[in-house]
């Protein structure tokens, strides 16, 4: 009828085995830098930047940047609008873009409008995107093949007189 409480977990934190896959990497290691992941920034809606903005990870914009925007992975939220040049590797329109986007990958949702050109690998454009521009297809630099040397004759001697 009565029986013994079980006994609680012990919550304090042991040093992880080697072999656990969750253990932390030492400070300083390649594997540190690949297990953090860098959060985004977020411009928030009332937040109105004068000047370039440039990352080397994720930008969401929600306010107004009046400048060129370079970052490795850009979104616009429905609010967002950008006056300026657009460089990203990847770039999500759901707000307002004044300029030219060049990226890798350009998706423009619904209630995206943009007036410039887009210059881009692939291109996506959901029905209701508002887009007055060109749309021109990001070409990768080939590359560059050394020509073959020319075969070399050997030097013909000439008879001495």
């Amino acid at each position: 009828m009565f029986s013994k409480p079980a006994p609680k977990p012990d919550n304090r934190i042991s040093p992880a085995p080697e072999s656990n896959p969750l253990a932390i990497p030492a400070p300083g290691t390649e594997a540190t830098a690949r297990n953090r992941a860098r959060p985004a920034s977020i411009l928030a809606q009332n937040l109105v930047i004068e000047g370039s903005v440039q990352s080397d990870s994720e930008v969401q914009i929600d306010g107004l940047v009046r400048g060129d925007v370079r970052v490795e992975r850009l979104t616009i939220g429905e609010t967002g609008r950008v006056e300026g040049q657009v460089v990203a590797e990847t770039a999500e329109v759901r707000g307002r873009v004044a300029g030219g986007i060049s990226a890798k990958q350009v998706r423009l949702h619904s209630t995206a409008s943009v007036e410039g050109d887009i210059t881009a690998e692939q291109l996506a454009i959901e029905p209701g995107a508002s887009f007055e521009g060109r749309s021109i297809k990001l070409q990768r630099p080939k590359a560059e093949v050394a020509p073959s040397p020319a075969p070399t004759t050997a030097p013909t001697a000439t008879p001495s007189a």
